[in-house]
């Protein structure tokens, strides 16, 4: 482990300054933070994605919300660019909190890239402007600007958000699609300009709604002689667009971003415009996404210029632009975009790396929350140990004592899952002087990230490591017949995914290949072993020993593989558990069980290893400082006994993004003080599930036993009498898992033309069984029946965790695959319905799980799945289970 605690308890007490050996200080990177120094509001616009969003619940909800999106760019109505991300059916989730602007691409309408085959089109076509057919006829009308406006139309007639939407016209005119000579091209792209603005602007008016919002021009790169000439033309012609669009894509543009930015400004200076607000529509490479050490890189970059970004769209719809994993998880980028989030609502101030402009480099973003009293640093991206230097901190906000708390997450992969990031360090009431506080940080890699959290001093106890983990690269364990890769970090232009440590571990391909890892734990117990890992394209597995001895299989599923940069480099995880005792032990994880046949699909690469203490249930804390907050909700440092607690009255709520690793039940504990007797309701993924109370004032712990899905859940708590609140806890709670009820779905009552697939050994499938159902919906007779049974037989609120299979594609794309997300609908006979969109699964045989909430209002109507419009995808089997069992408690702390 490359990370440990700085001392045994993980605390440090009075520190002013860490003590360093000497000569120590050339070995890390300083990191100046000045609180006093204000660089202005926290934009927050910079975890922008371009079709970040599938269809309706992929991704989920909870994914959603926990990124903080505040704009995002999407297809257009009618468009057949991409098979899902209509931005009329992905609104109302994309709304539902934290966004803002809904961008649409309206050349999207086309189903090729370049767009119309490169060429502007004519006047070859009649377009309905009810629906957007069209006939092969001319009409006297330029082609494209009736595709404008039928977009314009139908958010102008359909959408709830018209005024939230932004129209980009025109994509990428500099590069393949229609005006890359500028000096034959200007002219009349001015013109088609003007058309499309007043067309966009037309329909606005006709329906009363004001000004729309239009964005451009949207080039390839910063283009300063084509900007001029647009900005000019357009103040002349009263057409200036509302936001001014480009993209920044490339390594070398971490350091020559800014100085886009400032000559852009200048150029609005100096004819007489704006200021315009900026969205950087594409940002990045393959490299930077997922990886949060890349992107607080850029991330830093915008929240100083005050400019909106978008990270690019390299690989498929509906995962916000590989920044999440599998159906509802969280990968290591994805935290990044929920730190960053987390800062709504502060004031960032000055931030001091090593250089600013430099490629690969230690960078960072600060801000103060003063009705929260919270200070917060994100940084990443150097290799060296960071000595942070924070000076500024007000004392009439922090008062005489402030604590400090180190979080830190890792390259998990774009499809590894990443768990909820562990606080590596913590500092206790630490005086504020006239000086910094400075101390330094351990820097696991440079694809790293941390957030330092800086409070008053609070009333609870800080701990670092609370669960014991401990991890290893690949290429530092024991290997035996498998061959260490260099995987440099800007080989083919960043066209590639990044592996941890910058090395992994490939040809594992053979009986004899196998990597051990001696590692040590504390204590007797149940330990995760997780693998970070690519699986080309198909699931595979490999055999676990322990000390010798076959222990467990490694399942893996299948990992994006359609290209040579996607395969053996799009990393995901497995994970598997097994029972240790304290001491010594050897993990050897093999490509053969018995040192003769290779396991099917066994060679896949290997990047890491990790391994955690879940004993316990695995106990994590969602301390208030960490917490988001609305309504009048905030964390308070007035209250003795309750410094550091969240006040929580009335229409307030705490809103808090927790990390199931397994589908299942967990004990959540709210941990607060009341004056009086109280009360507060606990709402689980958008749905009210338990009400806990207390009846008299005092410190209490109540508890809950909740179903939650693997990946991220939202959790949110509110009490209308108040209450002072201190966390959250989750723990794992897996003896009641037999409340809940698994269906094989080859158990089923199949209808029509469903049918039972059997997935042999051979094919490295995780399907349960080896079995499942396939040909579910694309007419209303093709369902299955589940009877209702013990454990779901009354009415109540219910999840349906369905194992299911998607690896539809349709139509062709130079790089990006055109994905399909399917439905599929459940409904109880006699009662209600409800239904999930199930994303890309890479592979027929791989299966992923997503979570149906579903409220049951019957005794005995049974439950019908199926898609009467479309296929639903396939399944293996379906577990239901209610949403929460027992009774919750409370007790006095």
């Amino acid at each position: 482990m490359r990370l440990v605690a700085m001392v045994a308890a993980g605390i440090l007490v009075a520190t002013i300054a860490s003590a360093l050996p000497a000569g120590a200080a050339a070995a890390t990177d300083p990191l100046g933070v000045d609180f006093a120094q204000t660089t202005g509001a926290f934009r927050g616009g910079a975890t922008g994605t371009l079709y970040g969003l599938g269809d309706d619940g992929a991704p989920t909800q909870a994914l959603i919300d926990g990124a903080h999106l505040t704009n995002t760019s999407q297809k257009a109505p009618y468009g057949t660019q991409h098979p899902s991300g209509d931005a009329l059916k992905v609104e109302n989730g994309f709304f539902h909190k934290y966004g803002k602007d809904m961008y649409i691409y309206v050349q999207d309408y086309y189903p090729d890239w370049a767009y119309n085959g490169g060429k502007r089109p004519g006047d070859t076509r009649t377009y309905n402007q009810a629906d957007g057919t069209y006939t092969a006829q001319p009409n006297g009308v330029w082609d494209y600007l009736e595709v404008v406006q039928f977009v314009a139309e139908a958010v102008a007639t359909r959408s709830a958000h018209p005024e939230n939407y932004v129209f980009i016209p025109f994509n990428e005119p500099d590069g393949g699609n229609w005006y890359p000579d500028w000096a034959s091209r200007k002219d009349q792209f001015l013109a088609d300009w003007s058309a499309a603005y007043q067309t966009i602007q037309a329909v606005y008016a006709r329906h009363g709604l004001g000004h729309a919002r239009i964005g451009g021009p949207g080039d390839t790169h910063w283009q300063p002689e084509r900007s001029a000439d647009i900005l000019t033309y357009a103040k002349a012609n009263h057409v200036l667009p509302d936001v001014f669009i480009w993209h920044e894509l490339g390594i070398d543009n971490l350091s020559t971003f800014r100085s886009h930015v400032t000559a852009y400004r200048k150029l609005e200076k100096d004819l007489g415009v704006g200021p315009i607000p900026v969205n950087i529509t594409e940002f990045g490479m393959l490299r930077d996404m997922g990886t949060p050490g890349q992107l607080v890189q850029w991330l830093s970059i915008m929240e100083d210029l005050k400019v909106d970004g978008q990270t690019a769209y390299w690989n498929y719809a509906g995962n916000f632009s590989d920044n999440s994993a599998r159906a509802n998880a969280a990968n290591a980028g994805w935290w990044m975009f929920k730190w960053y989030g987390d800062l709504a609502g502060s004031r960032t101030v000055r931030v001091t790396p090593p250089a600013l402009d430099t490629v690969d480099s230690l960078q960072g973003i600060a801000a103060v929350d003063a009705r929260n009293k919270r200070a917060t640093v994100l940084y990443g991206g150097g290799s060296k140990p960071v000595t942070l230097q924070l000076s500024g901190l007000d004392r009439r906000t922090f008062g005489n004592r402030v604590d400090v708390e180190v979080r830190q997450v890792t390259l998990s992969g774009a499809e590894g899952v990443s768990g909820t990031p562990p606080v590596v360090k913590v500092l206790r009431g630490i005086p504020l002087g006239r000086g910094p506080i400075t101390f330094d940080v351990p820097t696991y890699d440079r694809y790293a990230a941390y957030q330092v959290i800086i409070t008053p001093q609070q009333d609870r106890e800080l701990t670092a490591n609370a669960v014991w983990s401990t991890s290893i690269e690949a290429e530092q364990t024991a290997l035996t017949d498998a061959t260490v890769y260099y995987q440099d970090p800007q080989g083919g232009g960043g066209w590639k995914f990044l592996a941890s440590g910058s090395n992994d571990v490939g040809s594992f391909n053979r009986p004899t290949s196998k990597a051990d890892w001696t590692v040590t734990v504390p204590r007797t117990g149940q330990y995760r072993f997780q693998v970070i890992g690519g699986t080309p394209g198909t699931p595979g597995r490999h055999a676990l020993f322990v000390d010798g001895v076959d222990t467990a299989t490694v399942q893996y599923r299948a990992d994006l593989a359609l290209t040579s940069y996607q395969k053996w480099q799009y990393r995901g995880s497995a994970e598997v558990t097994v029972a240790l005792t304290a001491g010594q032990h050897v993990l050897s994880l093999r490509a053969s069980r018995d040192g003769t046949t290779v396991l099917p699909n066994s060679d896949i690469t290997l990047d890491k290893f990790l391994l955690t203490d879940v004993t316990d249930g695995e106990p994590t804390a969602y301390p208030a400082p960490t917490l988001r907050y609305s309504g009048g909700a905030h964390v308070t440092y007035d209250v003795p006994l309750a410094r550091g607690y969240a006040a929580i009255r009335g229409g307030g709520q705490a809103e808090a993004y927790v990390q199931a690793w397994d589908t299942g039940y967990y004990d959540l504990s709210l941990d607060y003080r009341s004056f009086s007797a109280t009360a507060a309701d606990v709402t689980v993924n958008g749905r009210t599930v338990a009400k806990v109370s207390a009846n008299r004032g005092g410190s209490w712990r109540s508890t809950v036993r909740v179903h939650l899905s693997q990946g991220i859940n939202e959790i949110e708590v509110g009490s209308a009498r108040g209450l002072l609140l201190q966390q959250l806890t989750t723990r794992r709670a897996a003896a009641s898992d037999g409340a809940a009820t698994t269906i094989e779905a080859e158990d089923t009552l199949r209808q029509g033309a469903t049918v039972v697939t059997t997935y042999p050994d051979a094919s490295g499938s995780n399907a349960s069984g080896g079995r499942g159902i396939g040909f579910v919906g694309n007419g209303a007779a093709n369902t299955f029946t589940v009877p209702r049974g013990p454990g779901f037989d009354q009415p109540g609120l219910y999840d349906i965790a369905v194992s299911y299979a998607n690896a539809e594609l349709v139509g062709a794309h130079p790089y990006n695959p055109q994905v399909v997300d399917r439905r599929l609908e459940v409904t109880e006979t006699g009662g209600g319905s409800a239904y999930g969109y199930f994303r890309y699964t890479y592979a027929w045989n791989s299966f992923l799980e997503r979570t149906i909430p579903i409220t049951l209002t019957t005794t005995g109507g049974s439950l019908v799945f199926g898609n009467p419009t479309a296929y639903a995808p396939d399944i293996d089997k379906i577990t239901i289970a209610p949403a929460v069992v027992g009774t919750p408690t409370t007790v006095r702390r």
